[in-house]
C-alpha cells in the first residue's frame, strides 16, 4: 500500500508528551496527512467544534480527562460521532483495550510506535470510513427515488380508482361489464398496495419506532377495508375472534402486516377460500398473531425450513408471494417481534408474527 494519500487527509493527534507529538507531526506531514495537534482531551474537543478532523490518534493515559472519557464525548455529539478514533496506548492490559471499543474506538497502536503500523492502521479506517459514507449516501439516494416513484404513482391510481367505481355504478354501462370493471379495481389497488409497501420499505430505514398499545380490532378491520376488493373477488370467508387482547406495536406497521398475511392466505387457500385470524399467548411476554387459510399446504420436504424460506427475496422471485413478506419481516424486526409460517399438507399455512404483549 503507497503510503503516500492521494487526498490529504486531516489527522487530530492527542498526546500530552509533547516529544511524540513532534515525532507523528513530521511522519505523519511526510506521509501526506494534514496534521493537527491537541495536548490534552480538553482542547481536543474544543478543537473539533473549529475545524473536524478526518480521523483522531487519542492517547489513553493524560492529565485532566484522559482518552477514554475524551472519546465518549466525542462520541456523543453529533458532529463528531463518526470520526474513527485510533488509541495509542502503552497500556497491554485486555480489560483496557476492550474498554477502548465500548467507548466508541476502532483501533489501536501500542507504545513505542512502528510508524509503518500507524500509516497502515489509518489508511485502513479512512478508506472504511469512506465506504461507509458512500454507501449512506447511496441509502439516502435510493430511500428519496423509493419515496419519489411511489408518491407519483398513488395520485394517478387514486383517479383510476374514482373513475373505475364511477363506472361501476353506472347504470349506462351493460351489466357484463361490470365483472371486467371490478377486475380492473382489483389489479389497481394491488398496484396502490405495492405503492405503500415501497413507502413503507424506504421509511423503515434508520427508523427506531416508540411502541404503543394497539386496539387490534381498528387496524384488523382497516386491513379487510384495504383489500375489500380481493376478498369480494376471490368470495372469501373471513372469521376473527370476538376480542383482540392488547399487544405493542404501530397501527399503520401492523395493519399492513395483516393486509398482507390476509392477501397470502386469501390466494393460498381453496376456492372459495375460508380464512381464520386468531392469536396464541406465549410465555415469553409476546402474543402470536396468525392467519391460517384452507389451501393444500406443503409437502413435507418443501416444508424443512419454510419458516424463513418465505421471507427470503428467491422465494418472491420464484413462487410470487411478492414484496409485502419483504415488508412484513422488516416491520416486524423494528417492532422487537419474530415472523414465519407453519404448513402441513392438507392443513394449509398459517403465517403468523409476534408482538410484545401490552398492559
Amino acid at each position: 500500500m503507497n503510503n503516500k494519500i492521494d487526498q490529504r487527509a486531516t489527522v487530530l493527534v492527542v498526546d500530552d508528551n509533547p516529544t511524540n507529538l513532534d515525532v507523528l507531526y513530521i511522519y505523519l506531514d511526510r506521509s501526506g496527512f494534514e496534521v493537527l495537534i491537541a495536548e490534552d482531551g480538553a482542547s481536543a474537543i474544543e478543537q473539533t467544534k473549529h475545524i473536524l478532523p478526518d480521523i483522531i490518534l487519542l492517547d489513553v493515559m493524560m492529565p485532566g480527562i484522559d482518552g477514554f472519557e475524551t472519546c465518549r464525548r466525542l462520541k456523543e455529539d453529533v458532529k463528531t460521532k463518526d470520526i474513527p478514533v485510533i488509541f495509542m496506548t502503552a497500556l497491554s492490559d485486555v480489560e483496557d483495550k476492550v474498554k477502548g471499543f465500548e467507548v466508541g474506538g476502532v483501533d489501536y497502536v501500542t507504545k513505542p510506535f512502528q510508524h509503518e503500523e500507524i500509516i497502515a492502521r489509518l489508511t485502513n479506517h479512512l478508506s472504511l470510513q469512506k465506504l461507509q459514507k458512500s454507501l449512506r449516501e447511496q441509502n439516502q439516494e435510493l430511500t428519496a427515488f423509493s419515496q419519489t416513484v411511489s408518491r407519483d404513482l398513488k395520485i394517478p391510481l387514486t383517479t383510476v380508482i374514482s373513475l373505475a367505481e364511477i363506472m361501476r355504478d353506472s347504470r349506462i354501462l351493460p351489466e357484463k361489464l361490470h365483472e371486467h370493471i371490478d377486475a380492473i379495481l382489483q389489479t389497481v389497488f394491488r398496484m396502490q398496495n405495492i405503492t405503500d409497501e415501497l413507502l413503507l420499505l424506504a421509511d423503515l430505514r434508520g427508523v427506531q419506532p416508540e411502541l404503543k398499545p394497539l386496539d387490534m380490532t381498528m387496524v384488523v378491520r382497516r386491513a379487510k377495508d384495504r383489500l375489500t376488493y380481493v376478498i369480494s373477488g376471490y368470495q372469501a370467508n373471513l372469521t376473527e375472534p370476538r376480542e383482540w387482547p392488547i399487544a405493542l406495536g404501530l397501527d399503520g406497521w401492523v395493519e399492513q402486516v395483516w393486509i398482507n398475511y390476509i392477501n397470502q392466505t386469501i390466494k393460498h387457500g381453496k376456492r372459495p377460500p375460508r380464512v381464520e385470524l386468531g392469536f396464541t399467548p406465549q410465555d415469553n411476554g409476546f402474543i402470536r398473531f396468525w392467519a391460517r387459510d384452507n389451501g393444500p399446504g406443503l409437502k413435507p420436504e418443501d416444508n424443512a425450513n419454510v419458516a424463513t424460506e418465505f421471507f427470503e427475496q428467491k422465494q418472491f422471485e420464484t413462487k410470487g408471494y411478492g414484496l409485502g413478506l419483504i415488508v412484513v419481516k422488516r416491520i416486524v424486526d423494528k417492532l422487537g417481534g419474530q415472523v414465519g409460517v407453519e404448513s402441513e399438507v392438507g392443513k394449509g399455512n398459517t403465517f403468523y408474527f409476534t408482538l410484545k404483549k401490552g398492559n
